[in-house]
């Protein structure tokens, strides 16, 4: 089990640009592939990016492809998404999550530990 927590989330006007982190507990960060999900008012859950364990294989959600830039520091168990040009519907509560194995997978089912979210909201 790994906690994680987030940080980084606010107000930012729309075009503009923002880095959340994660920070997780523990000392086998390493062991786990990471991801960022995000959750509107009145939507599901949708998956924004993971990276595996060493960050060599990264996987992105169709939505935020081109924009979103997801990393990590396994030497500083922190997990990072880096957010340029961000629109109106990019705000959403933004949540990291932790799955153990090599693989990735965008299904929130797959993820075992979450953190308990950071606010990212637009302004036009």
């Amino acid at each position: 089990q790994v906690h994680l927590a987030e940080s980084g989330g606010g107000l930012v006007q729309t075009g503009g640009s923002l880095t959340l982190s994660c920070k997780a507990s523990g000392r086998t960060f390493s062991t786990y592939a990471m991801a960022w999900f995000r959750q509107a008012p009145g939507k599901e859950r949708e998956f924004v990016a993971t990276i595996s364990r060493a960050g060599a294989n990264t996987l992105y959600g169709d939505s935020v492809k081109g924009r979103f830039g997801i990393s990590r520091d396994n030497a500083e168990n922190t997990v990072s998404l880096r957010m340029i040009d961000l629109k109106p519907e990019d705000t959403a509560v933004y949540y990291c999550a932790a799955k153990g194995g090599q693989y990735l997978s965008p299904l929130p089912s797959e993820y075992t530990d979450w953190g308990q979210g950071t606010q990212v909201t637009l302004s036009s």
